[in-house]
């Protein structure tokens, strides 16, 4: 088969790999129709994952069909359609039972383990390890083009931007980062009726997507993004800030932007080391949440998306084949250039 293979930093290559196997009783082998590139796979390109070694098979989301079953697999059979989500989990250890399947024992600590600790999803042929607890099947009424995007980028925009955020009827909102991952949480903040959801970034083809996405006011960064904010709710600030980008300035700035007793729920990816302004956030009566994707929230987002209250697609900006892996990555690798939000990389 064929694989895009991890070669060290900055360096990459869509070349023959062995075929993905069953290697053990309860894997599966999907043959993948559907994928994308997410931020987070850049970051293993800059070299900033150093788990991910050099023959890795980068990706962690797919849509796909079954191709082979391990023995004790019971829940799928060969020609079922799939979703392979970024988080792998056993469902049984303490951390799944606790339902934060992201820090899933028995899969190694950690439950995003496709291109990550094991190859994962920009192949033609993926392995799925605890395929009975790990896979999601997708209705008939659901898109791969739709289904791709449940695999790690809308449940991120949800579970850690808006459930986190504790979004609730009434509230106002900051969403510090029109990305994905913003634009997912922009799309789902509608779900707990938010009032007002205000979306921040500094290309204006995100901020006109926001718009689409959900958003009722929409502020370019800049030196007066804290004042036009607070202007726009009564110089209170919001009830719930979501920082979506992954930079220590943007964080600084989604902390400003959040009225006593807020919640500032942080999503992006963080790099380097962030100085929190502890001097001024206690006093404030402030919450500060973070964390890594479970993807519990998938069956509830597939219903949403299949009766029509969450329209996925919209993600999808760009569409290249497998042969086009490096065109697919240099397009997203400078989205803001190419006004692109999501990629999708199917066969052919």
């Amino acid at each position: 088969m064929k694989a895009l293979v991890y070669a060290g930093p900055g360096r990459k290559a869509w070349q023959d790999v062995p075929d993905a196997v069953v290697q053990e009783p309860t894997d599966v082998v999907v043959r993948v129709e559907t994928t994308t590139i997410c931020g987070t796979d850049l970051h293993i390109l800059q070299g900033d994952v150093p788990a991910v070694t050099e023959g890795r098979i980068l990706g962690h989301e797919a849509v796909g069909t079954v191709v082979g079953t391990g023995s004790a697999v019971k829940g799928f059979a060969v020609g079922d359609r799939v979703l392979v989500p970024a988080i792998t989990r056993c469902g049984r250890c303490d951390h799944c039972q606790r339902g934060m399947p992201s820090h899933c024992r028995t899969v190694g600590g950690i439950g995003w383990i496709f291109g990550h600790l094991i190859d994962g999803t920009q192949a033609e042929l993926v392995r799925v390890p605890f395929a009975d607890t790990s896979l999601y099947s997708v209705p008939e009424a659901v898109s791969d083009e739709q289904a791709i995007f449940l695999a790690d980028s809308l449940p991120t925009g949800y579970e850690v931007g808006v459930l986190a955020g504790g979004v609730r009827p009434g509230n106002t909102v900051a969403v510090v980062g029109a990305g994905a991952v913003g634009l997912s949480a922009i799309l789902t903040t509608g779900l707990w009726g938010a009032s007002r959801v205000i979306a921040i970034d500094s290309n204006k083809f995100r901020l006109d997507k926001a718009l689409e996405f959900g958003a009722t006011d929409v502020v370019e960064a800049g030196a007066g993004t804290v004042e036009e904010v607070r202007t726009l709710t009564d110089g209170l600030g919001v009830d719930v800030a979501i920082e979506a980008v992954g930079y220590p300035e943007t964080l600084r700035t989604t902390m400003a932007l959040v009225r006593p007793g807020g919640t500032v729920a942080n999503v992006g990816v963080h790099g380097a080391p962030v100085e929190l302004p502890m001097q001024d956030l206690w006093i404030q009566n402030i919450t500060l949440t973070m964390g890594l994707v479970d993807t519990v929230s998938v069956p509830t987002l597939l219903t949403m998306v299949a009766g029509g209250r969450l329209p996925a697609e919209k993600m999808g900006t760009h569409r290249f084949t497998f042969g086009q892996m490096d065109q697919a990555y240099e397009v997203f690798g400078n989205a803001a250039a190419h006004s692109a939000l999501k990629v999708i990389i199917r066969p052919s």
